[in-house]
């Protein structure tokens, strides 16, 4: 009776949902804490992007002497700096696309079937993720030398499926533990095949899961040197290349190239970021 009376008094209205709490108020210091940690991160993708118009007057690209657009002209005249962009981009690109095969099938049977060794795959999913890049590089390396295989272009694309496939599965897996199956269930009765009922309801479902762990294993894969200077043999990829040539002095095209790869991942992020307000 006395809290009927107390809501009759104050006239709220018990169905009524409950309101968002007031944004709390915050002193100085988180908007400086926040400035100096966005400082730390682009401060240093700001500098390459600066010294990529930059004429250095010697070898090294450390000191501003003058700008130019000549380098952004010139991007591709460095023979050995392109064919190792194109060995990280087909690199990439093959095992980008088999890993996540993989991967994908991996994570659907770990959220949609219970087998015997579940529990231990989940568990060693994590082993390559959670082990430094130089025990998997040795490891691989190790295998191909005992296999006798001969390290190359071969190699690295299998090194690199080797490491993407967990971070495949793990993002995959986070998009279809929450799937609900009773979708697949309702195209069946309605006369739809197994297959047909994947392609038209399950994969659009989980279609930006696999999309995201498609880039993260590209990008991973076109970043790594660790694993890639074990297996790599005399094949350079573009971080090899550039870790090289920093002894002699790293050509100012290696900033433009780093500032276009920056900037393909920044439109990216705008067009999806807008495409989900449409969305919403």
């Amino acid at each position: 009776m006395a809290v009927a009376h107390t809501g009759i008094q104050t006239g709220e209205n018990p169905s009524a949902p409950p309101t968002q709490p007031e944004a709390r108020k915050h002193g100085p210091l988180l908007g400086i804490f926040t400035a100096v940690v966005i400082a730390y991160l682009f401060v240093p993708i700001i500098v390459m992007i600066a010294f990529g118009f930059n004429n250095p007057a010697g070898r090294f690209n450390f000191v501003w002497n003058e700008f130019t657009f000549e380098n952004y002209t010139t991007l591709f005249e460095i023979r050995e700096l392109t064919d190792s962009l194109k060995n990280s981009l087909v690199v990439a690109s093959i095992s980008t696309v088999i890993a996540t095969i993989i991967g994908t099938l991996i994570a659907l049977a770990l959220t949609r079937y219970r087998f015997r060794g579940r529990s231990g795959l989940n568990l060693f999913l994590f082993v390559p993720m959670a082990s430094p890049e130089v025990v998997l590089g040795v490891s691989l390396l190790a295998l191909f030398v005992t296999l006798g295989v001969g390290r190359g272009l071969t190699t690295i694309i299998i090194a690199h499926i080797a490491f993407s496939i967990s971070y495949v599965v793990v993002t995959v897996k986070a998009r279809t533990s929450g799937l609900d199956t009773n979708l697949e269930d309702a195209a069946q009765d309605l006369g739809a095949t197994p297959m047909t009922s994947f392609w038209t309801v399950t994969f659009p479902l989980i279609f930006p899961g696999i999309l995201a762990a498609g880039l993260l294993a590209f990008v991973l894969s076109l970043d790594d040197y660790v694993i890639t200077v074990f297996n790599a043999g005399s094949t350079s990829t573009l971080p090899l290349w550039i870790f090289g040539a920093s002894r002699i002095g790293v050509p100012t095209q290696v900033n433009v190239m780093g500032t276009l790869i920056f900037m393909i991942g920044v439109i990216y992020v705008i067009v999806s970021l807008v495409r989900e307000r449409r969305q919403r």
